[in-house]
């Protein structure tokens, strides 16, 4: 297995030191030259990815060690890359942070199993020579990690620029490949710790025309291009902090092929709420379903009238806070879900598809009634009530994992649960790392319906797609063998 030709990892001292908005901007840059560019985002963040897969014209990959084993990583970089001109990861938070203190799921952890030379973001915000000294921390800390190159982001100044540059020409002896001023006017807006997705942004091509300017107008593409490299030999031989998973050939995270292969199991309609609101859906996880024999029927759930006839219904994540009254006001199709619920319908719900399958949103002072499947209401916070990865424990029988599963996840929500009164409901698992709906359960199960806080990748879950596909094969079943009309 090879790289492309070309392939580099961006990364940087810390989070918010710039390094989405310079990737995107890189990534525009070379689909603009006609390059093409295979883009991945490390770690689980969907709306980072959602940017690149917009500038790119292609679905972005998303690389995680907590939840994919390290050969599936590398199996799915090569399967994803091949035939790209080049292949750009965006790394996340600072390069050597991690869960531990040996840097295990960090940025440079990736890159030394993907053998990725590194370009180096750094915030120069009222500093100078100090940044060659940080930079060569960074190169002596991990020896293995090969620090390519220096982009200097928010300079003050030409005489600035130019004293940081020497210095790092002669203590680092890597070139700067970039220098970006403080930027005013920058049209990527950002919400809670991150920035807005791209599908809420009516003005997303702007602000991708705007960070390929900058990329053109103050890195040196060329050069970047010239120092990313093909495979590094010494990748193969380096050690890798373990991450948990099994690794070995046969294994059900290890498939041999790196694209999640699930045997066809039968043809189903399965439902995808794909809009505005709902829309994080890791790629993976829609083409698992679609090897296992789904097919996918795309919904939109502000302006949809109902429901059309199917076996299953996979709702993703989203931020359904921000468009509540939009949602709401869309009865007939909230009716339609519920009533298609209530008679069997498989459902697999997560995160702020959970909450759109519960009673009502409480926020800003106002409750929004939604779907009313499951009985909970959930009221909006400011801080967030699940930030980080899970790990969970099948607990009871449900359609879609069996007892005892250990599920491998993240969760990222500012919505509070809390029951109200009517259905019985069962929780599906034991929460062993992360918050859940209460800090020891997720997974609220009514009928054949999921409603769950965590979000997995079926690349790091191979029974998940099948669970679905079982379940709404069952229901299809069912359903034939009924009278009409009954």
């Amino acid at each position: 297995m090879t790289h492309p030709a070309e392939s580099i990892c961006i990364a940087a001292l810390k989070g918010g030191s710039g390094k989405t908005v310079l990737s995107v901007g890189m990534i525009a840059a070379w689909h603009d030259e006609g390059f093409k560019v295979a883009a991945f985002k490390k770690g689980p963040d969907f709306i980072d990815a959602g940017w690149h897969s917009f500038a790119a014209g292609s679905p972005c990959r998303n690389l995680d060690s907590f939840m994919m084993s390290p050969g599936l990583i590398k199996e799915l970089f090569y399967q994803y890359a091949a035939g790209a001109d080049m292949a750009l990861v965006e790394g996340n938070r600072g390069l050597y942070d991690g869960l531990d203190a040996r840097g295990r799921c960090s940025t440079a952890e990736l890159a030394k199993l993907l053998g990725l030379p590194v370009i180096l973001i750094v915030d120069v915000t009222m500093v100078t020579r100090t940044v060659a000294a940080i930079v060569k921390g960074c190169q002596v800390f991990d020896p293995d990690i090969e620090i390519k190159g220096v982009i200097l982001n928010r300079v003050a100044g030409s005489r600035q620029e130019k004293l940081i540059k020497e210095t790092i020409d002669y203590y680092c002896e890597i070139p700067v490949v970039g220098a970006v001023p403080k930027l005013k006017n920058d049209p990527f807006p950002e919400r809670h710790m991150g920035l807005v997705p791209h599908q809420e942004q009516r003005s997303a091509a702007k602000a991708i025309a705007w960070a390929k300017e900058i990329a053109f107008k103050y890195l040196d593409l060329k050069l970047i291009r010239k120092i990313t490299s093909t495979e590094n030999p010494r990748s193969n031989d380096i050690c890798i902090p373990h991450s948990g998973h099994v690794d070995q050939e046969g294994s059900p995270e290890h498939p041999g092929n790196g694209n999640t292969a699930v045997p066809t199991l039968g043809q189903v309609r399965i439902g995808v709420i794909k809009d505005s609101v709902f829309w994080f859906y890791y790629p993976e996880n829609l083409e698992a379903l679609a090897r296992a024999g789904a097919s996918l029927i795309e919904l939109d759930s502000t302006t949809d009238e109902n429901l059309p006839p199917l076996d299953g219904l996979y709702i993703g994540g989203g931020f359904p806070e921000t468009q509540p009254e939009l949602l709401s006001s869309n009865t007939s199709f909230l009716e339609s879900l519920k009533t298609a619920a209530e008679s069997g319908l498989p459902v697999y719900a997560e995160c702020g598809g959970f909450m759109y399958l519960g009673g009502g949103l409480h926020v800003g002072g106002r409750f929004y009634p939604m779907a009313g499947v499951l009985p909970v209401d959930f009221i909006l916070k400011k801080k967030p009530r699940g930030h980080g990865y899970t790990v969970l424990e099948t607990e009871g029988e449900n359609l879609y994992f069996s007892p005892g599963d250990i599920i491998k996840g993240h969760e990222f929500h500012y919505s509070e649960p809390f029951l109200t009164s009517g259905k019985q409901v069962t929780f599906a698992f034991n929460v062993r790392r992360g918050h859940g709906i209460d800090g020891n359960k997720d997974g609220m199960c009514f009928k054949s319906v999921l409603g769950v806080y965590t979000h997995i990748h079926a690349a790091g879950a191979p029974g998940w797609a099948a669970g679905i596909v079982r379940a709404a094969l069952s229901f299809k079943g069912l359903n034939k063998k009924l009278p009409p009309g009954a």
